[in-house]
Order: structure tokens, then C-alpha cells, then sequence
């Protein structure tokens, strides 16, 4: 009997996506066409105006009270790039937790070797971090503050309010990686004085891959990365200096982006706190499966409460990559075993060696799902 496919990779990639994106990019596609801001006929005002739109869903979601502030990346990894390497010169220092990503690091370890200094404050092992460290890191030579809104490997949410209050008193700028939290977990520019935001938008935001962006103060002087062609001041050879056109040189993924716009609507419409209480009660579900299955090791705070919907897991004795193949193959339970990109991560977590499985269910999934994954892994742990 064929088995049915169970996606449980949303950390990664959210799948499937509203109805309303798959629509609004077809729509896109089919009835407008044309590219933003490159000359003034119907349609070319009508795809800047999809631009335009989503920009004000984001602005809302975020807090944000100027929409121009926002700059449209292709994922959040370039936008990450365009900030660290925008903003930081030899000489500067960054304090980060050792939970981030290699969007981040690999950029700051770069950049080290040109000169910024790098200070790593040590999370506990179940990932969480003591704003009080991160306060303690801070000189009068940092820069910035940046770290990771939550966990890509335990789901673990950082204490952002805290570290933004604490960078505000010591003159740090502070800046937010929210690839797993935005369009799940409030994000609040102002409340969290967050200076700089990167986000993607093909995870929470439910919108397609190749989507993401930048959000940056106003008054806060960053360097493009790329120049070229933006549809403004065409006269001059010289890249504008306003937002977004200094960072938003070529042809935007504007299809990419109406779909993006619709996920935010969607998450307007459902609520983002209906959403986060749907993915706490898969995520209670699953902690409380696993932990009772012998052999089984979890990783994380284990408290849905201060997670994100993401679960790692190693069973004793069994490798992790065939741990994964097998509830693929076998049980059609779609996940990602590894290193997860976060060395520093698993380092924290002494599975630097061994890597780790991830579950991360997604708003679609239902704690039926969430049995037939512990199911799986019970009989895979009890096989020996």
C-alpha cells in the first residue's frame, strides 16, 4: 500500500502554502507581467503597486512606521549580507549568541578576517541565552548586537526585548534574525528596539521561496552591496541614496512577491496569535510523544512555551541521517537531519559530531500528524 507523504520541514520551507498565494502569483503572471517601476504604463504602475502592497503588510506586521524602510531581498541570507556588510568597517565589534546561523556567521567570520572583532556569548544547552551575558559582551568598540529571534535547530526563543533594551542602554545598534519567528511570533520593531530586521519570506510568512527582506531604522547609514539599475534617477550613473532603491537594484521577484503579499494577508486574516496557539498545542504534542519513547534524546528548551514549533531528536545508537531516510522511506514523514547550517548550534548542544533529526510542523498539520510521528519513531527506536 502506498503511504501518504507527511511534510514536517516547515523550519525550512513552509509547505503547502494558502490558496491565496498560489493565486496571487498565477494572477501575477498571467494578468500583469510587467516589471515594477520601469516606465509608467498600466502595468508596470499595477506590479508596483503589488510591491507596494506587500510592503504595507509587512510594515503593519512589523510595527514599522515608514513602508520605504523595507527593502525586498531574495531570501533573508542576502539581506543578513547586505546589513553586516553594509554597516561594519575594521576596527568595529559584534557580539552574537553561539545559537545563529551561518547566514550569520560565515559574513562575520569573513568580516573578521578583515578586521571587526567577534564576541560569541555561550547559550545554555538547551539553547537559551541570559540577556544579562550579552549585555556583559557589550564595549565601548560594539557596533552591533545581532542575534536570532529563535532556533533553527531547537525552536528555542531568545530573550530579543531584553538584548534590545540592553544594546539601546550601551550605544550598540541591535539587529534581529527573524527567519523562524516573523508571521509567527510578534515582532515588534519599536517595543523590541530592533535597529535592523531581516526576514524571509518562504517560511512563516507563507509566501514562495526567493522572497525576503530588510528593515532599517531611519537615520542608520548602510552601504549597498549592489548597484545597477533601479527604474529612478536613470539619468545618473551614480546608485540613488533613498530607500528601498539604494538596495533594490534589477528586477524584483515581483510574482514572488504577490504571493508573499498574500501570506501576510492570510496571516492578517487568521491571526498571528491563533496561528502561534495552532503550532504550541503540535509542538506539546510531539514533545510529549517523543519523550516517552526509550532511546529517544530530545534537545531544547522541551516546553512549547518558549519554542518555536521546531523539535530535534537523536535516537541512542542510530545515525541520524539514517534515522531520517527511514521515515522517509518507510513511514512518508518528511524531515531534515544534519547539522541544520548551525554549527554553532549543535556545538552548544554537543551533537556537533552526530548532527541531529528535525520535526517542524507548520500551521497545516494536525495532531493526528503529530501521532503518526511518534508512532514512526517508536517503532524505529524499538527495532534497534
Amino acid at each position: 500500500m502506498e503511504i501518504s507523504e507527511l511534510y514536517l520541514d516547515n523550519a525550512a520551507t513552509s509547505w503547502p502554502k494558502p490558496e491565496c498565494v498560489y493565486r496571487a502569483i498565477d494572477n501575477f503572471n498571467r494578468r500583469i507581467g510587467a516589471s515594477p517601476g520601469r516606465g509608467s504604463h498600466s502595468r508596470t504602475i499595477a506590479a508596483g503597486e503589488v510591491l507596494l502592497e506587500a510592503r504595507e503588510g509587512l510594515a503593519g506586521l512589523f510595527n514599522i512606521r515608514d513602508s520605504s524602510r523595507i527593502v525586498f531581498t531574495a531570501n533573508i541570507t542576502m539581506a543578513i549580507n547586505i546589513a553586516l556588510k553594509g554597516l561594519l568597517r575594521a576596527g568595529d565589534h559584534v557580539v552574537i549568541s553561539s545559537m545563529e546561523h551561518n547566514a550569520v556567521v560565515r559574513p562575520l567570520y569573513m568580516l573578521k578576517d578583515k578586521g571587526v572583532e567577534l564576541s560569541v556569548v555561550r547559550c545554555a544547552p538547551d539553547g537559551s541565552l541570559d540577556p544579562a551575558q550579552i549585555e556583559r559582551a557589550i564595549t565601548e568598540q560594539t557596533r552591533l548586537v545581532c542575534l536570532l529571534h529563535a532556533s533553527n535547530l531547537t525552536g528555542t526563543i531568545m530573550p530579543v526585548h531584553e538584548v534590545g533594551e540592553a544594546a539601546r542602554r550601551k550605544g550598540a545598534l541591535f539587529m534581529v534574525d527573524a527567519a523562524q519567528t516573523a508571521g509567527v511570533l510578534p515582532v515588534d520593531v519599536e517595543k523590541q528596539r530592533i535597529d535592523i530586521l531581516a526576514f524571509t519570506g518562504h517560511k512563516s510568512l507563507l509566501g514562495p521561496q526567493g522572497t525576503g527582506g530588510l528593515y532599517i531604522r531611519p537615520g542608520l547609514n548602510i552601504a549597498s552591496l549592489v548597484e545597477g539599475g533601479t527604474g529612478s534617477l536613470s539619468e545618473q550613473v551614480y546608485q540613488p541614496d533613498f530607500m528601498p532603491d539604494k538596495f533594490e537594484s534589477g528586477t524584483p521577484n515581483t510574482p514572488g512577491i504577490a504571493g508573499l503579499g498574500a501570506g501576510i494577508g492570510f496571516i492578517w486574516e487568521k491571526g498571528l496569535d491563533e496561528i502561534h496557539v495552532h503550532e504550541q498545542g503540535l509542538t506539546d504534542s510531539l514533545l510529549r510523544g517523543l519523550r516517552d519513547i526509550k532511546g529517544v534524546i530530545l534537545y531544547g528548551p522541551q516546553d512549547a512555551r518558549r519554542q518555536t514549533a521546531v523539535v530535534s531528536f537523536n535516537i541512542q545508537e542510530r545515525d541520524c541521517g539514517e534515522v531520517s531516510m527511514l521515515l522517509d522511506k518507510k513511514y512518508g514523514v518528511l524531515c531534515r537531519s544534519g547539522l541544520h547550517c548551525a554549527p554553532l548550534a549543535h556545538r552548544t548542544l554537543g551533537t556537533l559530531k552526530s548532527g541531529a533529526c528535525r520535526i517542524s510542523p507548520g500551521l497545516f498539520n494536525s495532531n493526528d500528524d503529530m501521532d503518526r510521528v511518534v508512532r514512526a519513531v517508536y517503532e524505529i527506536a524499538a527495532s534497534g
